[in-house]
């Protein structure tokens, strides 16, 4: 069947844009097929650093025939009526249309036998106008054109069934540039088409000259030939499997670095991997500090000796074959990278002058808001939250508050300014200031690790005192920005305070904490100074940490998604009132519960327990809104008048008692099976007794009976929130 090709030819695009782009260009494209009736078999999108490209297969010739049906005025309406109808849908007079009888009264409906356009014609309007709307997240315009691109565009090759599709994309130009006092009147746009065509262009430099392309076979053919690797998969292929060859060679390894390697497959179309070598000078530099100049400014690969320690050497990938087999390319790369290593030498040398500790003073200068005070005002903060949260997470007090005190110090360091990259390692244990000081190893832990985990793929701290730094740099943000209300809205979230949530929920789920959130929270807040923000707009404490632990159970949702949880359990458990607390804050507890709430709701009992539930639930409401009143505390005994009441308020009392122990010692299986008992004499209450009665004394008893039920099963959950 007939196939699409797209390409799009540009100046390289960023690596990081490239898989998104490559996903929005099929999306548009084939949500604008699927929009115009075409339905086709398959959708594949490639992506280089110079080109977009994809290819549509099992297209149809023509859109297929359609019969519109369009309702029209009522018969008999005034002839203005009729006749702008009948213009809207091309037809000369109404005995043209059908009458037909819609509620009791005549309508005129117009019937319209659409022809199907060929697919190609189709295909102008969706190609250009995906180009016209492409979402790039930042574009540019060139030669003063008005098509927002990434990079300036070149050319479009566009081939269906073999042929050029014949569109254009229209782009506006000024004439020239206004003249001092000239009237914008006379200057003019001219339009300058970029025409699609069946023509490309293989490798920069190897293969510039253009080639004609039949279809996508030929496409991708023509291109290895021309010294391009279409697919991103097979260009990381390539990359990996050359670079292990060399190394091996070395009898070395290569250092597992995926998101470089992904990003390397975006920077070059015909990858060619060599070996360098790094002067033994800066050897002695720190691990992180060679690593990072390499990775982060070189986009090098690391490479590890036998016993898993830094070799002197690095991998690089070129995107040219040189005619000396690369050695002017390694030469050449050699000398950037021993000039950007005596840069980092020197800073090293500069910033060992002084501990680590002669650097906070420094931080009243850098401001971390304008409303939250500077790097020093959180630094301190940072320090007393930490030393609050020792106690919970089993931390030194003196060392958390130590570590918290110098944990953004070498922000200020002159290597941390030339290599951002840096900032917590360089004051913490691997580059190592602190330990360079004398500094306690836990303490210099803590500071390497205090942003850690940065996203799901980041290890977790476990040490206690980095757990208490992590916990206390997180909360302390959040804590600010909710107080001058910069909270996330929609996608927008400028201060990562999602990732920090979801960071102190990773910290404290993987290490077991049992903290009280809403308590901390309260204790954060606490240590920001009284000018904190803007006291006319920071809201209450208590309303604060209500707002950030509901903030934090829409996190937790998130976080367990992916495993399987359901999030309104996570709502039932958290809305549950804890004896003495207030609702559930505590992650670890809250997580104990939950599973132990869907074991329950899996079993029978359990699931027809829910029914019961909501079935009372339901009464009362209905009842209690007639009413106007609530009917909340214990059935009168003497008024229980059938057997079936005294048994179910018999056993509810027994399992109120039971069960509140076993959620205050944390037996929330226990909890559970003890409300599974309540099934029978519920059931039994349903099928035989009639709550609304004749007799007002009964049937408000048996309201509050019916309380009953939903205070002892809502002990343990808010059965309210669950679906399904």
């Amino acid at each position: 069947m007939p196939e699409l090709l797209l390409e799009l030819l540009s100046e390289e695009i960023p690596a990081r844009m490239q898989a998104r782009a490559a996903e929005d260009l099929k999306r548009l494209v084939t949500e604008g097929l699927r929009k115009e009736g075409l339905d086709f078999k398959s959708a594949q999108a490639y992506v280089t650093p110079r080109r977009l490209a994809l290819v549509v297969d099992g297209l149809p010739n023509k859109q297929p025939d359609v019969k519109e049906e369009r309702k029209g005025p009522k018969v008999g309406s005034p002839e203005p009526a009729i006749k702008g109808f009948l213009g809207s849908v091309g037809l000369e007079s109404v005995d043209q249309c059908e009458k037909r009888e819609v509620k009791g009264k005549e309508f005129y409906f117009a019937v319209i036998d659409k022809k199907g356009l060929k697919t190609e014609y189709v295909l102008m309007n969706i190609l250009g106008s995906t180009l016209n709307r492409f979402p790039w997240p930042k574009a540019m315009k060139w030669a003063d054109c008005n098509l927002p691109w990434i990079r300036p565009l070149h050319n479009v090759l566009a081939i269906f069934q073999g042929k050029a599709i014949p569109f254009s994309i229209a782009l506006k130009s000024h004439n020239g540039k206004r003249a001092w006092g000239e009237s914008e009147s006379n200057l003019y746009e001219r339009e300058i088409p970029l025409t699609a065509n069946s023509t490309t262009t293989g490798h920069r430099f190897h293969a510039p000259k253009p080639f004609k392309v039949k279809n996508f076979a030929d496409y991708k053919s023509k291109l290895a030939h021309d010294k391009v690797v279409l697919d991103a998969a097979e260009r990381r292929k390539l990359i990996e499997d050359q670079a292990q060859k060399l190394v091996k060679k070395e009898k070395l390894t290569l250092k597992d670095d995926p998101d470089l390697l992904d990003e390397v497959a975006g920077l070059v179309e015909w990858p060619v991997v060599l070996m360098g070598s790094i002067d033994v000078e800066f050897m002695d530099l720190w691990k992180d500090v060679l690593i990072t100049v390499m990775r982060h400014h070189q986009k090098y690969f690391s490479v590890l000796d036998a016993e898993g320690n830094l070799a002197p050497r690095f991998v690089m990938v070129a995107n040219t074959e040189a005619v000396d087999g690369g050695k002017s390319i390694v030469a050449g790369n050699e000398r950037v990278l021993r000039a950007r290593l005596a840069d980092a030498k020197f800073f090293w040398d500069q910033d060992r002058r002084q501990p680590l500790e002669s650097y906070v003073p420094l931080l009243k200068d850098l401001v971390f808001h304008s409303r939250l005070g500077s790097m020093a005002d959180k630094a301190e903060r940072i320090a007393k939250l930490a030393r609050a949260l020792a106690g919970y997470v089993g931390a030194d007090p003196d060392r958390a508050e130590r570590a918290g005190r110098l944990c953004k110090a070498d922000l200020v360091t002159q290597m941390v300014r030339e290599f951002p990259e840096l900032q917590g390692v360089m004051g913490g244990r691997y580059a190592y200031y602190a330990l360079k000081d004398g500094e306690d190893t836990d303490v210099a832990e803590a500071i390497a690790k205090h942003y850690a985990p940065l996203g799901p793929g980041d290890a977790c701290p476990t040490a206690p005192v980095s757990v208490a730094v992590s916990l206390a740099d997180k909360i302390d943000t959040l804590i600010g920005f909710f107080g001058i209300f910069e909270k996330p809205t929609g996608s927008k979230d400028p201060f990562a305070l999602r990732r920090a949530a979801l960071g102190a929920i990773r910290l404290i789920i993987e290490n077991k904490l049992e903290l009280p959130l809403f308590n901390v929270f309260l204790t954060a807040e606490e240590i920001y100074p009284p000018s904190y923000g803007d006291k006319r707009f920071t809201p209450p404490p208590e309303i604060l940490a209500g707002d950030l632990l509901s903030f934090f159970a829409d996190r937790l949702k998130v976080h367990l998604k992916e495993q399987g949880v359901r999030h309104d359990l996570i709502a039932a458990v958290f809305a549950v009132e804890v004896p003495g607390e207030g609702g559930e804050d505590d992650l670890v507890r809250l997580l104990a519960r939950v599973g132990a709430l869907k074991d329950f709701l899996d079993s029978e009992d359990g699931a027809n327990l829910l029914v019961a539930y909501r079935r009372a639930a339901n009464i009362l409401r209905i009842e209690e809104k007639k009413d106007k009143t609530s009917y909340d505390g214990l059935a009168e005994e003497n008024l229980l008048d059938q057997d079936e009441e005294r048994d179910l308020f018999e056993r509810l009392a027994a399992a109120s008692a039971e069960s509140a122990p076993a959620v205050r010692d944390e037996r929330f299986s226990d909890a559970m099976s003890i409300l599974a008992r309540l099934r029978p004499p519920v059931d039994a209450f349903f099928d035989r007794v009639t709550v609304n009665c004749g007799q007002p004394e009964l049937r408000i008893n048996r309201l509050r009976l019916l309380s009953q039920i939903r205070s002892t099963i809502g002990g343990v959950a808010d059965f309210a929130k669950i679906e399904g």
